[in-house]
């Protein structure tokens, strides 16, 4: 998909050459720098929010204030060209609270390349950062406004009253998202607001945030350089109650407060010639060398659809150099069926060797391979000795080899086994699979029963999900059971990073066990998660929840160091006034509850996650999201399954957008050992061919009638008999047709191919 919305933003280039802007204004689109060489996949993938014109037909191409002879083109665009439209203005306006980043990026951009009595849908293409979450997008336009909202959609009649988006793109990427307006005239402004969250990462003691913000050279708009307005404003609140200090900004930011503990606050405000060429990238430190935390409390919103007060627990490992973590006794168990064959497996294999080169020699491993079998390095746990690691990354070499099913069961059977005689270290189970199997909740329920029996010493269960055909639920479940960590690399392109970091993460515990005293005395108190994790070294931890009754000023959390002693670490009550903590926790909360749920089949927690996902404005697996015109949507306040008034006319119906959900695994795909990321791709009907050449010719062939004849003609014919026609073309390329197309398509660059 990334492949094919580069190319439809190519061939939205090549058609931009039509455009004129007046005399010895003529612009041509400017080359795509190294990195976005046309060989190179996803070449002109959005780098910076944008939004583009969604071009079927060419003939509209032209600009709308100064219209201009344009020779006629026969044909459509299947699929449409994407033509990046300039932008005016931008804004960017980014609030960290705790390890959690809301962002907001408002801008105008102008219909700049469709003729003044046409119309065009406009694609809008958000790139996010880590973890990145879609909260809403608003659409002003010509005097209507457009916006996105969730809606629980139960009933097939309720979609079906919804107008179906317009076709492709939505998952371009995991981490863009699109979608695409009604449609717009040409020449018209449009004043976009986009809205979403982001993880703030966490190392080496910094928390650091990256936003795409790199603008290409043509979203500037053309003709006579003017300033144009620039800002960015950044708000920093940790939460901790201590200082906070700001270490990297890529953007030349002034500094607004001071003398406010734990807050930072930051503007930068210009009048630019060019956007910024380069993301937003910011880093801080938040000050103390040992383990600290605080709890938040707050009310609820007054119109929130659980009334119980929230609470938050936020702990930080500290920046402590030197630390000593656990030792550890960790099994990997690794996915070697059929679908992870290829770059999946490579990257596996890569970040599971790396892991064995940064074992302790007191520490001890086994790796199990499976896919309808088991594979074991070793019948017991090995020490982490040089030999013995370079024998296992050389028994990877031969035997991760990708074929079979999947059974996921019988290998965490084995790991607990081999695990089942740790003493003073910390036993760990490693899990990456890419697929999906039947018995995933008896799975949830034979390993809750052994890790109970276990006690205190049980393994931690960590688990890595590779694409979209596995179940991730059932993974994040798996790893709350474990009291472990779960990621997951939707993309196959970040297996290998995101795989490091779980491992890094998992394997610098520096406190376990851990406890939350006093809890226990308030009522109605749901926690998340349910089994609170371990606290490491490269990641802080968050828990929280809803209770009813008085908390008290200060909350002891007790647990295990790495020299068997306890701590209890007093966390004192912070003010919450400043930070929203029901949008803080609401995408860890409707994920975990979107895993109960699963399990136990509860319908009860589904609609409570719905009502939970309309009202933070995130996305969950029983929500849809949709666009409406301000007319249309209901009171915000009051989440219902659908608030959306019906109009009579086509045109004014909600717009059903493609569902942004994960879903809950592939049997079907895991079954047919469907590599991560695969997709069954469109053949365009033989019909199709000759229309999309002859678009990208950009109205050159007109003046060669021969040609323009034979498309003429092959668009209306049956496309079995377009192939036979387009078969014996190419076969009578001695003949010279070829040599007649090359002169047709001559100074279309290689569009007309």
């Amino acid at each position: 998909m990334a492949e094919e919305f580069s190319k439809a933003v190519d061939d939205g280039l090549k058609l931009s050459k039509r455009l004129y802007f007046g005399k010895d204004r003529a612009v041509s689109p400017p080359k795509p720098p190294p990195s976005m060489d046309k060989t190179t996949s996803g070449a002109f993938l959005p780098t910076a929010p944008m939004v583009y014109a969604v071009i079927f037909d060419p003939a509209i191409v032209d600009n709308p204030d100064i219209p201009s002879y344009q020779p006629h083109v026969h044909g459509r665009c299947d699929p449409a060209a994407l033509i990046p439209l300039p932008m005016n203005r931008v804004e960017l306006e980014v609030d960290c609270y705790m390890d959690t980043a809301f962002v907001r990026v408002t801008g105008s951009w102008r219909v700049h390349c469709v003729k003044g009595n046409k119309s065009c849908g406009c694609r809008v293409a958000i790139p996010m950062g880590e973890q990145g979450s879609i909260l809403g997008v608003e659409v002003d336009v010509n005097g209507k406004s457009y916006h996105t909202q969730l809606s629980q959609l139960e009933d097939e009649k309720e979609i079906e009253k919804m107008a179906q988006a317009e076709g492709g793109f939505l998952k371009v990427k995991p981490h863009i998202f699109t979608l695409t307006t009604p449609q717009v005239n040409g020449g018209a402004n449009l004043s976009i607001k986009m809205s979403w969250s982001q993880k703030i990462l966490y190392a080496n003691g910094d928390f650091s945030l990256n936003i795409p913000f790199t603008f290409p050279e043509f979203v500037v708009p053309a003709g006579k350089k003017y300033l144009k307005k620039e800002k960015i404003h950044l708000n920093v609140n940790s939460g901790i109650g201590t200082e906070v200090l700001s270490k990297r900004i890529s953007h030349p930011l002034k500094e607004l407060r001071g003398g406010q503990i734990g807050k930072l606050g930051f503007v930068y405000e210009a009048d630019v010639l060019t956007w910024s060429n380069t993301d937003f990238s910011f880093s801080y430190a938040v000050s103390s060398s040992h383990i600290h935390g605080a709890v938040l409390v707050q009310s609820p919103p007054m119109h929130d659809v659980d009334q119980r007060e929230i609470f938050s627990v936020y702990l930080l490992p500290g920046n402590q150099k030197n630390r000593k973590v656990f030792r550890k006794d960790v099994a990997f168990v690794v996915d070697i069926s059929g679908s992870i064959r290829g770059k999946p497996l490579d990257d596996t294999k890569s970040v599971l060797s790396a892991a064995l080169s940064k074992l302790d020699p007191e520490d001890s491993f086994c790796i199990i391979a499976f896919n309808g079998q088991t594979f074991l390095s070793s019948t017991s746990m090995k020490s982490a000795t040089k030999e013995a690691v370079e024998k296992a990354i050389e028994w990877i070499g031969i035997n991760l080899i990708a074929g079979g099913d999947t059974d996921i069961l019988t290998p965490l059977n084995q790991a607990i086994e081999m695990l089942s005689n740790t003493r003073d270290s910390i036993p760990i189970i490693f899990l990456v699979t890419d697929g999906a199997v039947e018995d995933e909740r008896h799975i949830c329920d034979v390993m809750k029963k052994r890790l109970t029996e276990a006690g205190s010493i049980a393994p931690r269960i960590c688990t890595f999900g590779i694409g979209s055909f596995c179940n991730h639920y059932f993974l994040r479940m798996l790893a709350m059971i474990g009291r472990g960590h779960y990621d997951a690399a939707y993309d196959v392109d970040f297996v290998e990073s995101r795989m490091q970091n779980l491992f890094i993460r998992a394997s610098s515990l520096i406190l376990t066990n851990i406890t939350l005293e006093t809890l226990d005395d308030l009522d109605e108190v749901e926690v998340f998660p349910s089994h609170i994790p371990d606290l490491s070294s490269e990641s802080p931890l968050t828990v929280s929840g809803r209770f009813r009754g008085s908390f008290p000023n200060t909350l002891k959390a007790k647990g295990l160091s790495p020299d068997m002693s306890s701590i209890v670490i007093d966390l004192k009550l912070q003010d919450a006034k400043d930070i929203p903590l029901d949008r803080v926790c609401a995408k860890g909360q409707i994920e975990l509850l979107t895993a109960q749920a699963w399990l136990a089949d509860n319908k009860q927690l589904e609609d409570k996650v719905a009502k939970l996902s309309i009202q933070s404005h995130v996305v969950s697996e029983y929500t849809r999201m949709i666009i409406v015109d301000k007319e249309q949507s209901g009171p915000q306040e009051e989440p219902k399954k659908s608030r959306i008034k019906m109009k009579d006319s086509e045109s004014q119906r909600p717009i059903l957008l493609p569902s942004l959900s994960i879903g809950f695994g592939n049997l079907v795909a895991t079954s047919e050992n469907v590599p991560p990321g695969s997709e069954e791709p469109k053949q365009p009907e033989a019909a199709e061919i000759f229309a999309r050449a002859a678009s990208n010719c950009c109205g050159s062939m007109c003046t060669h009638c021969c040609c323009m004849g034979c498309i003429k003609c092959f668009s209306r014919i049956n496309p079995q008999c377009a192939n036979v026609f387009a078969q014996l073309c190419t076969g009578l390329a001695c003949a010279g047709c070829l040599k007649c197309c090359s002169f047709c398509c001559r100074g279309c660059g290689d569009g007309g191919s």
